[in-house]
Formats: structure tokens, C-alpha cells, sequence
């Protein structure tokens, strides 16, 4: 019957563990096989054998720890994609607006931009089938436009100023999904790079982005880890390694059926010498940590923003017979010091989810005293002695507060329901060839642009008035600063570049201000190393428990 079959696949999950031969069913399995074959044989209607196993898979996962769990067939791809670095498909960024397929930005160098899709394009039939105008959903085109690679996809399109459909036949490709959001240069000597995860590809793109930089005359670096939750250890690996020296130890791992595995520094780090300042906050997470917990133990630099999430937990991907995976916890990491920087979870689940919001609500994201660590999870980092806490997250050495002033409750709404990107869009649908002739470049827009001059403020207050948004003219007031200056930044990144789009917003990140400030502040850089200023002043006796748009 299915349901042994299953049953029997259940069983021997772990069979890619080189333990396998070692196993066997045990009376405790056996009662599980006596469940489902009742189940099976007597259940008064008929079940879903599939689902019943995968709920008894999720629910046994549930009991172990916050990480481990079970991701199906059909999500696989799709979650692993971000990490592996690219899918297949025809390259472009859209939005859909009022039943309209908006083509908002062409990817470089893909199939779509090199057969003449254009941002500001409309897509109106994909394969012969009408999709304009039919209540289409984001995935159902995003569906339509993937595919294998060297597989054929025919889309019509819509262009201003074209009285006829204008047909392409695009032949799917290699997609780049990348790992960096933006680097560029903050001053003749500042470079500056922010990576939004962990990948297969991440070091490549790294490099290359450093290598950029260092040809304009980089001598001091800014990494903005912040809001980065991770990805693959090795990637992490290779990214320390690039600030410390031969032999320095990274990361290593153990569990108590895994033996201890070290990664040391190579002797081809290639910035082990000038200044460097990560940036993290509180979703700044797993690899993340690795990168600046070894940056933070050797005191090779110094770590800005507010205590990181707190997963020191390794998962390995398992795959199974069907094609699902099981990503289950085998071991967990420690920096250089000796540190487990996995916060508590031995309360469940659910307490474990509510972290963020138990640090936000106790104060901790706008005040560094409410934060507190006992001396029994202090440690020293291994150069310069300085203080540091394990047992959860890293916590900075220069910590910088939660601005909540200009967040309200009006801006939130209007960014969960997508009103300043819609704006944005029909902005630069009309709009987009007279910027381009306005601003010979970016640096000219960013220096010269408005918000205040044109009319989409009052554009967008109207629209969120349509889609149920009240109006709070004392927290719009409030928030105006800041959304003026996200459509602009989200004008530029359509424009040009989601690089443009940081170059804009960073003006206002406030972390990386304090970098800036640091940087050109030589002796500053140098005290708060050697003198550990910001950080032993603010940290005591606190004990947590000890750890237990698409792209097509």
C-alpha cells in the first residue's frame, strides 16, 4: 500500500548519513508503524497519506530546535535559489499595476535585454495566451517566464509610441541572483559594500566588487551586514578570511554526535591591513555572525549597530528519496574566543519567534543599558583582551539605536501595502525618458532631484486613501522626510540600479554614518579598539539561558 510505502521512506530518511548501517527500527518506530497502519486499515474515510507523514514530519522537527526542519518537494528550488546564485529564466524585474504587467527594469546582460525588452514595456500575451487584463498573479507570470535553460518562451509587448504588439521570442538563460546589493566608493579613501546574504557565489562577487573599489584608491572598508540572515557556512569562511591572517582561527563547529571542525585563515586574505568596520542589527544572523564575531575576537576591526539575532546553529541539508529536503541541526558554531553565540530556545517555538519583539519591547533596540550579561558568559578577545559576551548574538562595539521617530504607524501601512513602489512605478512610466534627459547622470539626480517638486506625495496620500489607509496628517508630517527620500531612492533604483537605490537611503543609516565619522577619525578608530570605550561601559549582568519586485 501507498501508505507503508511512505511509511517505509519515512523510516529510513537518514539514509545518506553514513550512519545508516547502524540503524534500526526501534520499539518506539515501531509503534509509529503500528499507528499508521491503523490508520491505514481502519480510518472510517479516506486520508492523504503524503500530508499525514509530512505533518508527523513537521511536528517531530517542531520539538527539536527552532532550525531544523522539513522543506517539501515544491519549495526546494525556490528556497535555495537565493543562495545558489541564479535561476533560469528571461531576466527582467516587473510589477503588476491595474491588470498591467509593467516591465520595470531589464537585468544586465540577459535574454530579455539582449533581444530589446525595455523597462516600461508592457506584457500582454506570453506564449500565445492573453494575460493582460486577467487578474494574473505575481507567480503565475513569474511561472510563465521561467523555464530550462535553452528553452524558448514568446512574449508580446506593448510599447509607448508603437501603434502594434511587438513580438520577441526569448530563448531562457542563466539568471544571476546576486549577493550584493551596492559598493561604491564614500570618499576618496572609504569604500563601502553591503551584501544581503550568504551564497554559492558571494565571494566571487565579492572580490570583484572589492577589487573595483580598490582600483579607485580604497584603503578603509565599510561592510553592511544588516539585515543579512545568513546562508552557507563555507561562504562565511571565505569571506573572513579575507580580513585576518594565515592560521587565525574563523569558526569551528561541534555536536555531540559531530567532531569538532576548525576553519583557519588562509595566507591570501586580501584586506588584512586597513581599517574595517562591519555593520550589523538584529536580523543580522547566522554566517553573518561568523563574519563578525572572528572580525570582533581577533580585534581586527570594529563591529557598529545593535546586537545580531543570535543563530549559532549548523543545519545540513539532507535530501530525500522524493525530492523534499530535511534541513536538520548537527552541530553548533563558536568564534574564536570559545563563544556559542546561540541565543535561548529551550522555552519553545513560539517564545523563540517573539525575540525581536521581546528585545523591542524591553527597550533593548533604544537602550544599550537594558541590556545585561552575566560574567559567566564573559570572554576575551584574542589580541587586545577586550571584553566580549557570548550567549546571545554578537553584541557591538559601538551600538547604535533604533530610530522609531519618524517610523509611524501611516508610514508602515503604506510600505506593507506597496503604495510608494505603485507610485513609483506609474512615475517612471511617464517619466522615465525625460529624467534621462534631465540627469545626464546619477550623481546629478542625487544631487539636484526633489520629491517636493513634483506631485507625488499628494499622489500617494490619495492612493492610500483608496486601498483603506486613513489618513494621520501628524504622522504623515512626521514620516514625510523619510518617505520623500525612499521614493526618491526607489525612483533611482528603477532608473538605474538597486546600487543607486543605497546610495541614496544610506544617507539616512545611521550606523554608517557613525563608520564615516570613525574612519575620518583616525584616533577614535584606535580607542575604541585598545580602550574598548563604548563597549565595557555598557554591558553587565545579564544571564539568558545557555543555549540548548520578481525576477523571471
Amino acid at each position: 500500500m501507498e501508505m507503508k510505502r511512505i511509511f517505509l521512506f519515512a523510516c529510513v530518511v537518514f539514509s545518506s548519513v553514513a550512519v545508516f548501517s547502524q540503524f534500526r527500527l526501534n520499539a518506539d518506530l515501531l509503534k509509529l508503524n503500528n499507528v499508521f497502519s491503523a490508520i491505514t486499515n481502519l480510518y472510517v474515510d479516506s486520508v492523504d497519506e503524503k500530508k499525514l507523514v509530512e505533518t508527523a514530519i513537521v511536528a517531530t522537527l517542531k520539538d527539536l530546535d527552532p532550525h531544523s526542519s522539513y522543506i517539501p518537494k515544491e519549495e526546494v528550488e525556490k528556497l535555495n535559489e537565493p543562495l545558489e546564485g541564479s535561476f533560469e529564466g528571461v531576466g527582467i524585474q516587473f510589477q503588476i499595476f491595474n491588470d498591467t504587467i509593467l516591465v520595470v527594469q531589464t537585468i544586465t546582460d540577459t535574454p530579455a535585454e539582449k533581444v530589446g525588452v525595455k523597462p516600461g514595456d508592457r506584457i500582454v500575451y506570453i506564449d500565445g495566451e492573453l494575460i493582460a487584463g486577467q487578474k494574473i498573479q505575481n507567480s503565475d507570470v513569474t511561472k510563465r517566464l521561467r523555464g530550462k535553460k535553452g528553452s524558448e518562451v514568446e512574449v508580446k509587448i506593448l510599447r509607448r509610441g508603437v501603434p502594434e504588439l511587438i513580438l520577441f521570442k526569448i530563448i531562457r538563460d542563466k539568471i544571476p541572483v546576486n549577493s550584493i546589493d551596492a559598493s561604491y566608493m564614500i570618499d576618496k579613501e572609504i569604500g563601502y559594500i553591503k551584501i544581503n546574504n550568504f551564497g554559492s557565489k558571494t565571494i566571487d562577487e565579492y572580490k570583484t566588487a572589492f577589487f573595483a573599489l580598490k582600483k579607485e584608491g580604497m584603503k578603509h572598508l565599510i561592510l553592511n551586514l544588516q539585515g543579512n540572515g545568513g546562508g552557507y557556512l563555507n561562504a562565511a569562511i571565505e569571506l573572513a578570511d579575507e580580513f585576518l591572517g594565515r592560521d587565525k582561527l574563523i569558526v569551528y563547529t561541534e555536536g555531540l554526535k559531530q567532531r569538532r571542525m576548525t576553519s583557519t585563515a588562509t595566507a591570501i586574505g586580501g584586506f588584512e591591513q586597513g581599517k574595517l568596520i562591519i555593520l550589523v542589527d538584529e536580523y543580522s544572523a547566522s554566517a553573518s555572525e561568523i563574519v563578525s564575531g572572528a572580525v570582533q575576537d581577533w580585534d581586527r576591526g570594529i563591529i557598529i549597530g545593535r546586537r545580531t539575532f543570535g543563530k549559532g546553529l549548523v543545519q545540513r541539508q539532507i535530501s530525500l528519496s522524493d525530492g523534499s529536503m530535511l534541513r536538520l541541526t548537527t552541530s553548533r558554531y563558536y568564534t574564536p574566543s570559545g563563544r556559542s553565540i546561540q541565543k535561548p530556545y529551550k522555552d519553545g517555538v513560539e517564545k523563540y519567534r517573539k525575540d525581536l519583539a521581546d528585545r523591542y519591547e524591553h527597550g533593548e533596540m533604544q537602550h544599550i543599558d537594558s541590556i545585561h550579561f552575566s560574567d559567566s558568559l564573559k570572554y576575551t578577545t584574542n589580541v587586545l583582551k577586550r571584553t566580549v559576551y557570548g550567549g546571545g548574538g554578537i553584541m557591538p562595539d559601538v551600538f547604535i539605536p533604533l530610530d522609531t521617530t519618524r517610523f509611524t504607524d501611516f508610514h508602515r501601512k503604506i510600505v506593507a501595502q506597496g503604495i510608494m513602489n505603485k507610485i513609483v512605478v506609474q512615475y517612471n512610466d511617464r517619466n522615465r525618458d525625460s529624467l534621462k534627459r534631465k540627469y545626464r547622470d546619477f550623481e546629478q539626480y542625487k544631487n539636484t532631484f526633489s520629491i517636493d517638486n513634483t506631485d507625488l506625495l499628494n499622489q500617494m496620500k490619495a492612493m492610500a486613501e483608496q486601498e483603506g489607509i486613513v489618513y494621520n496628517e501628524e504622522q504623515y508630517n512626521q514620516s514625510k522626510d523619510l518617505i520623500s527620500l525612499q521614493l526618491k531612492a526607489l525612483i533611482a533604483r528603477d532608473i538605474w540600479s538597486m546600487n543607486e537605490y543605497y546610495r541614496i537611503m544610506d544617507v539616512e543609516n545611521e550606523a554608517l554614518q557613525r563608520a564615516i565619522y570613525i574612519l575620518r577619525n583616525p584616533d577614535e578608530y584606535s580607542q575604541i579598539l585598545s580602550n574598548n570605550l563604548e563597549y565595557e561601559t555598557l554591558i553587565s549582568e545579564f544571564a539568558p539561558h545557555e543555549p540548548g519586485p520578481r525576477n523571471p
